[in-house]
């Protein structure tokens, strides 16, 4: 059975041009339906071991779309970015046994792994970029998650109008998947501040918005209804589905 179930000929159908009319699909409409069954079909046949398609370099989209939402703009971010990110330390702690305080160069020294593959967007579009970083599954393991922890939840520098921060979560099977990584690189360059500097979140076999961008900390935790909306994600609390495999 192929592992990649896309679901852009649906986004297609349903008209979906902006993130209202998304939302509003996903939470009461045939799509809401479509990724339910997918999610099911997933775990029930397929699991998160499938792996994403992998492309050429010649098939890399150089001028790779932005998405989400806007680029930080909050002091401590401002900061960190005027200093190259020199001072940039990536948190991981909650339910481990060994809490990191990790700099760019010690997550480029864990161990690199690099992809050309395809970013698809909830609203319709996709791209293919070729991202380089550190799995997860090394940073996760330099932590030693204690046996009650189930999730990775990523804490973001991004907030909306409100000021509500952006975050993310992963289970930990889904956080070993060998594609999902910490991205460091976009096309050969350290990331830029719009496409999530100094480090974002890339799971090819997942719809975009699970890869959060602007990444602070990594939480894990051993359940996610306390958090926030109690959905898994920012854009989870508003509707969209926690699991989105494509």
């Amino acid at each position: 059975m192929r592992r990649r179930l896309f679901l852009a000929s649906s986004l297609s159908a349903l008209g979906l041009a902006g993130c209202g009319p998304v939302k509003e699909s996903l939470t009461n409409g045939p799509f809401r339906r479509a990724l339910l069954s997918t999610e099911k079909l997933n775990g029930a046949l397929i699991g998160t071991h499938g792996m994403a398609r992998e492309y050429r370099e010649r098939d890399i989209d150089r001028n790779f779309r932005v998405n989400g939402l806007d680029t930080p703009n909050e002091a401590a971010y401002a900061s960190l970015a005027r200093g190259g990110f020199h001072d940039y330390r990536l948190i991981v702690d909650g339910l481990v046994e060994h809490p990191q305080k990790l700099s760019l160069a010690e997550l480029r020294a864990a161990g690199e792994s690099s992809q050309i593959t395809r970013h698809d967007c909830v609203e319709g579009w996709s791209a293919i970029g070729k991202w380089r970083g550190v799995p997860l599954a090394t940073v996760v393991a330099m932590a030693k998650p204690k046996p009650n922890a189930r999730y990775c939840v990523f804490r973001c520098f991004d907030t909306d109008q409100s000021g509500q921060h952006y975050y993310e979560s992963l289970d930990l099977h889904q956080a070993a998947h060998p594609q999902t990584v910490l991205a460091l690189d976009l096309n050969d360059k350290p990331l830029d501040l719009d496409h999530g500097a100094p480090v974002r979140l890339k799971i090819p076999t997942q719809l975009g918005y699970k890869s959060a961008k602007w990444v602070s900390r990594i939480e894990l935790v051993a359940d996610l209804h306390p958090i926030d909306g109690g959905a898994g994600g920012y854009w989870e609390d508003q509707g969209y589905e926690w699991y989105a495999g494509i």
